[in-house]
């Protein structure tokens, strides 16, 4: 039951993350002033892609830390 509320909770995490729409000010003033949205979306884009997959490694690295501790309390 444990295990399943951190999957939900890290699947949550993760969506949210896609959702975002993340810029520094820089960013934002540049691609604001520019007519063409695809740059802004393709940077929005790198950005997330670039934050969820600290998240994901701590994730798997969390996962296989209690899968040894579960291997350890059942022997």
């Amino acid at each position: 039951m444990k295990m399943k509320s951190i999957l939900l909770t890290a699947l949550f995490l993760i969506f949210v993350a896609i959702d975002s729409a993340a810029q520094c000010s820089m960013c934002r003033a540049v691609l604001e002033s520019e007519t063409d949205t695809s740059q802004a979306e393709a940077i929005n884009d790198g950005i997330v892609y670039l934050m969820a997959f600290p998240y994901i490694l701590v994730g798997g690295v969390l996962y296989f830390v209690y899968k040894s501790f579960q291997k350890k309390k059942s022997n």
